[in-house]
């Protein structure tokens, strides 16, 4: 008896699609920064330790944290308008 497998190939050829990137200011001086943490494990104390570096070498004015409400999701509504209404610059992090 002859048997025959079936075999699927699930890639696909990717899709290209150019990337933009956000301006970059030429200075965080005086500037807020937002900080959005992932709830993953140590993510906020990351974010904060870059907060402080931040503040202390490039003369950032304030920070904003932020937690994500999972990391396996976008930032919802609430964070971006707070972001976008209050800080200059974004970090996203990702603890572990």
């Amino acid at each position: 008896m002859e048997r025959q497998i079936r075999v699927f190939d699930p890639t696909i050829t990717p899709k290209e699609q150019a990337l933009r990137y956000a301006p970059r200011p030429t200075s965080l001086r005086g500037k807020k920064v937002g900080l959005v943490e992932n709830t993953k494990y140590n993510s906020d104390k990351l974010l904060l330790k870059i907060g402080k570096i931040l503040q202390d070498e490039y003369g950032v004015q304030g920070m904003l944290l932020r937690r994500k409400r999972s990391s396996g999701v976008p930032a919802h509504e609430e964070i971006i308008r707070d972001i976008l209404a209050e800080c200059d610059v974004v970090i996203a992090g990702v603890g572990d």
